[in-house]
């Protein structure tokens, strides 16, 4: 996907105020920076599901606007911060909502759309809750089920909000290795994480957004500084080097004044 001159408003007020950004195949992009800085909502231009000001986005060559609902659907999944579970349906229910794009008068269901369906399970690790009801999974099962309809879409760009947000840390590092794998196999997959040091450890392409802006992109090692940490976040930090891979992992420093005062 490669985007220009993207600017997009809620209302009156401009949220995004000029984001140029190529999406690159075989790549993890990860967005990171404080809340309300707009990571949210150009994912969901990304999605379609926010039309812009102005500017472009574009697939393969194509403006996505002039798409058809169901070829977009073809070529994009997003996997919203927090969906709604439709009630009484059953795991595999859900995942197999995932295909409904691929289908037509023409097209019914078949082989491959059953062996998507299973895949996606495996892959999530959710195979063995296939015949429960979604509604009575934790929150962290549920969300690995909706991580499985979005990858039964299979599409080749990937929008993933805060995937990774109701997840024990287990399953934290499950869902982004598998991520990083389904980069690897070709697709293009864009994040948005809060936790700075999960989006300098898996990202292959790091984007700091501040105030709808691009404040900077590149390779972790190479953006995440000091510097940077402080202008995002009004937080100083050091920020140190994981033995075997040299992430960068931020650690925040105490502050000499407490925020509020007592007595």
């Amino acid at each position: 996907m490669k985007i220009e001159g993207l600017i997009a408003s809620h209302g009156n007020t401009q949220i995004l105020k000029g984001i140029d950004l190529v999406i690159a195949p075989g790549q993890v992009t990860v967005i990171a920076g404080p809340n309300g800085c707009g990571k949210s909502t150009l994912l969901r231009c990304m999605a379609r599901l926010h039309r812009p000001d102005t500017g472009t986005l574009s697939i393969d060559s194509q403006e996505i606007w002039s798409l058809s609902g169901r070829e977009a659907a073809r070529r994009i999944a997003l996997l919203p911060q927090s969906p709604l579970t439709p009630e009484g349906v059953t795991v595999a229910a859900l995942v197999r909502y995932g295909r409904h794009p691929h289908q037509s008068l023409f097209r019914q269901w078949s082989d491959a759309d059953e062996r998507a369906v299973e895949q996606a399970l495996r892959d999530t690790g959710t195979l063995d809750l296939a015949s429960r009801p979604l509604e009575q999974l934790s929150g962290g099962q549920r969300q690995r089920c909706w991580l499985a309809m979005v990858l039964a879409q299979a599409t080749p760009l990937l929008l993933l909000d805060e995937p990774t947000s109701m997840l024990d840390l287990g399953h934290q590092v499950e869902v982004l290795e598998l991520v990083r794998t389904l980069a690897r196999n070709g697709r293009q997959v864009v994040i948005v994480l809060h936790d700075l040091g999960a989006a300098a450890r898996y990202a292959d392409t790091l984007v700091a957004m501040q105030a709808g802006r691009i404040i900077a992109a590149g390779c972790p090692r190479t953006i995440v500084t000091p510097a940077l940490v402080r202008q995002l976040y009004k937080v100083d930090a050091d920020v140190l080097y994981a033995p075997g891979d040299s992430a960068p992992v931020v650690m925040p420093r105490a502050r000499v004044e407490p925020i509020l005062k007592t007595g």
